[in-house]
């Protein structure tokens, strides 16, 4: 298997966090785990917590409401509003953390995410953008532990994809 790419950068100058990383597994699977519930609940949690959703429409204009929930229970809740969806190539939401019922919690941060997907035949690029409206809401992200429980949460995607090709 070859070496696959995986990139986290921080630029402060322009409140962004960028992500890539390749994966072994081809372009139409990538974009279902990233847009099928039945398939983020499965990962998009950095262990030993999971993700749980409770309602996601996967259109533009739609949201996704879901829970991180940790090893004791607790949750932490949180939305993705889609602003844009261009099918199997890339698509946009805003993020928040939220309340169960998904009314926005205005102490914490949101921020922009854009998502591509680069066909590269047996493997698949996605390419992540985060903007921060500033540098402190990138910098509090920052401190609560993105970088490492983001990491962790994407490098767990590929044992998924070993075990979806069986």
């Amino acid at each position: 298997m070859k070496n696959l790419n995986f990139d986290f950068t921080v630029n402060k100058e322009t409140n962004t966090v960028h992500v890539t990383k390749d994966f072994n597994a081809d372009a139409s699977l990538v974009w279902d785990v990233f847009t099928r519930p039945e398939l983020l609940d499965q990962w998009w949690a950095p262990q030993p917590w999971k993700s749980e959703t409770k309602t996601m429409d996967f259109t533009e204009g739609g949201r996704r409401l879901y829970a991180m929930v940790g090893p004791e229970g607790e949750r932490h809740w949180a939305i993705a509003d889609f602003t844009s969806i261009t099918p199997k190539t890339n698509f946009k939401y805003l993020d928040a953390f939220t309340d169960a019922d998904g009314n926005l919690n205005d102490e914490m941060p949101r921020s922009d995410w854009s998502l591509d997907f680069i066909d590269k035949g047996d493997t698949t690029t996605v390419d992540i953008q985060i903007r921060h409206k500033n540098l402190a809401d990138l910098e509090m992200v920052i401190q609560m532990g993105f970088k490492e429980g983001f990491s962790m949460t994407l490098n767990s995607l590929d044992e998924l994809f070993e075990k979806l090709k069986k």
